[in-house]
């Protein structure tokens, strides 16, 4: 069964920067289960598994404007530190932020009395990435599946 639209898919991956040692691998791991088509991973790299079946392997490079985008200057903000009780806070490391809108990942940039300023790019915005994937499973997805725009059961998400 070919990769398209409203299908599921099972695979493992590792990632890295253009060039770099890897930055994640699901090695050891259960594969990360996606619904094409739903937005459910960057675009370039659902794009390269288009046509593809169970069983292939295959590296692909994605530009960073496929990828997580490119970095905007001045993505900044400056956020009361009450929101991230709990979290001993450093320039440079990376934080969860909890929005209106769902957990952003961010990024700290300076810590102060009371306030936090943090930089809203993904932190890995502007970075040309290498995938190297395994495609362990491909299947239809049920109505259920598609109506929630994600995969349900194992590898997925639990209601």
């Amino acid at each position: 069964m070919k990769i398209e639209k409203d299908r599921v898919v099972l695979f493992h991956y590792t990632v890295s920067e253009q060039g770099q040692e890897p930055l994640e691998s699901s090695e050891g791991r259960d594969p990360l289960a996606i619904l094409v088509g739903h937005g459910n991973i960057i675009p370039g790299l659902e794009q390269a598994m288009e046509g593809r079946e169970a069983g292939d392997k295959f590296e692909v490079d994605v530009a960073a404007a496929d990828a997580y985008g490119v970095r905007q200057e001045g993505l900044t903000q400056r956020v009361p530190k009450k929101h991230f009780q709990g979290t001993k806070l450093e320039a440079g490391m990376q934080a969860v932020l909890q929005t209106n809108f769902g957990p952003r990942a961010v990024t700290i940039q300076k810590v102060g009395m009371s306030v936090v300023d943090v930089d809203l790019n993904h932190p890995m915005a502007g970075k040309d990435l290498h995938f190297a994937i395994e495609i362990a499973e491909v299947r239809e997805a049920s109505e259920e599946e598609v109506a929630h725009g994600h995969v349900h059961g194992a590898g997925g998400h639990q209601h």
